[in-house]
């Protein structure tokens, strides 16, 4: 695995050219720093790269749309006011109008993520809350009606109760040894 972290460095000027001749290089991390420009089409290039942070510099224009670049999610371009184009919501001027159905950009610039979860529905809570009352009923009443059970339950207890009572004041008593020895 290579990596190159030059995060928070304050980095003037633009991304090398040839960034993309580092073979093998799996981490590229040029965060938080004020590098200016556009993104270099040379990081296609690299085809290992496995994470990569772009956040939290002056970059600007469009983030080239190739297959590697795009495999990156809206947190590796983050904080650049003027860059634009995919995986960000914000879309570049003169192109069409970037449109995701989950995502709607309110007056503000922000974007609100308007994405149904289609798991979480009302079902999935009336099951929910069925499967507590039957769990916690199926458990608590057995331990409450039932004298054999709840004699049972408190004698568990009382055992863990016991063991772990034992353990602390064992682990107690070595580390006593242990400061009177140094």
């Amino acid at each position: 695995m290579v990596g190159l972290n030059l995060s928070r460095n304050k980095l003037t000027g633009s991304i090398p050219l040839d960034i993309g001749r580092i073979t093998n290089l799996n981490f590229l991390d040029f965060s938080r720093n004020r590098l200016s420009g556009g993104i270099s089409t040379s990081l296609s290039e690299l085809s290992h790269l496995g994470v990569l942070d772009l956040s939290y510099n002056n970059l600007s224009g469009k983030i080239p749309q190739t297959t590697q670049l795009l495999t990156f999610n809206e947190s590796s371009y983050m904080g650049n006011p003027s860059l634009c184009g995919r995986p960000l919501v914000k879309s570049c001027p003169g192109d069409e109008a970037h449109h995701d159905p989950n995502y709607s950009v309110v007056d503000n610039g922000d974007a609100i993520n308007n994405s149904d979860d289609n798991l979480i529905t009302q079902g999935f809570y009336i099951a929910m809350g069925l499967g507590f009352f039957i769990a916690f009923w199926g458990i608590f009443g057995t331990i409450l009606f039932n004298k054999s059970s709840r004699y049972a339950y408190f004698q568990v207890l009382n055992r863990v109760e016991d063991y772990v009572y034992v353990r602390v004041e064992l682990m107690k008593s070595r580390l006593r040894k242990t400061s009177l020895n140094q």
